[in-house]
């Protein structure tokens, strides 16, 4: 009686800006990591992107919360409650009983125990009779097909929006890593506070993404790949009048230059700490840049003549975690999970 059986297997990216989970091989679930509560009950109203649209724009009675921030938890009761319902969305038809299901997580590969756990536990409440985790740059490395079991060096620079997580992989393991709470969402900040610094102008979190993603640069020379500028519309934030600014990558890549050099920095000291035959791997075959601020215009150039390696841009980057989970989902016994 397969049709009876309540057994469900499903591998998660709990991002800090989005959610993907993956089940029979495919991506079911894309949305953004945000959940809708009535501060009332504390009931969710609302996830994923219906969450989203409210975000910044709620009355009193409905706070919008993105539960995971800088790559890790922040707000468990949220993060339960935001994960329930993505899984909701996984079971559609009708069914008298919650499946039982088997669960792996991509987490950050700086986790603390108790953020490890505070993992773990959202996942079993949320339903998971087993929960496995697997650290995110090494499911990068397996989602873009690299042999991760290989006695051979690759090197993984994943910027997500709470953290990149930079590893040099090795027969299976992470033989060094970095892990840095600066990645998407710091870039946004930076955009945020330069637009109130050099324009007086109020932007939301919301506004100060689509300039990232519009205008976004690691470098002040783009040449024919260069983007239109920008118009921001917001309200001056001395008079509360309205304001209308272009703005230009140039400006942008300015104002995140301090943030993506800390990214620089922690390459370096990730590739002081390769030993020397692994390192040699990496000149020869590059380093694979994942995660959603690998589309950053530029970056891998930059990155490719401060350090002198190549610097690839994964096929997909945005679900590079989340089909490494996938692959390690369908072959449980060929990976080392975090106990």
């Amino acid at each position: 009686m397969k049709w009876f059986s309540l057994n469900k297997e499903i591998a998660m990216d709990l991002g800090t800006a989005n959610t993907i989970i993956i089940t029979d091989g495919k991506i079911v679930v894309d949305e953004p990591s945000v959940v809708a509560l009535d501060r009332k009950t504390d009931k969710m109203i609302a996830v994923g992107e219906r969450a989203k649209l409210m975000y910044e724009k709620t009355h009193q009675n409905i706070r919008t919360i993105r539960p995971l921030r800088d790559g890790v938890i922040a707000d468990f009761n949220a993060c339960e409650q935001m994960m329930r319902g993505l899984i909701k969305m996984v079971h559609t038809g009708s069914r008298l009983f919650s499946p039982s299901m088997r669960m792996v997580i991509g987490v950050p590969s700086g986790s603390t125990e108790v953020e490890l756990r505070a993992v773990r536990d959202s996942a079993e409440h949320a339903g998971g009779r087993e929960v496995y985790l697997i650290y995110e740059p090494m499911a990068a490395a397996i989602g873009i097909g690299i042999d991760v079991v290989a006695p051979e060096g690759n090197m993984i620079v994943d910027i997500g929006g709470g953290s990149t997580e930079i590893a040099v992989i090795s027969l299976g393991g992470i033989v060094a890593d970095k892990s840095l709470r600066i990645a998407g969402d710091e870039l946004t900040r930076d955009i945020q506070q330069y637009m109130s610094s050099q324009h007086n102008m109020k932007v939301s979190e919301r506004m100060a993404e689509r300039i990232k993603i519009n205008v976004g640069a690691a470098l002040t020379d783009l040449g024919e790949n260069a983007p239109e500028d920008y118009v921001v519309h917001g309200p001056n934030k001395i008079t509360a009048l309205p304001m209308q600014v272009p703005v230009c990558y140039q400006e942008i890549a300015h104002c995140i230059e301090k943030t993506i050099a800390k990214i620089e920095t922690a390459v370096l000291n990730a590739l002081e700490e390769t030993p020397p035959e692994l390192y040699a791997d990496i000149v020869k075959n590059g380093i694979y840049l994942t995660g959603g601020g690998a589309l950053l215009r530029g970056l891998d150039k930059r990155l490719t003549d401060k350090i002198n390696i190549p610097f690839h841009i994964a096929e997909d980057p945005l679900h590079s975690v989340a089909k490494g989970t996938g692959v390690a989902l369908k072959n449980i016994h060929n990976f080392t999970f975090l106990m």
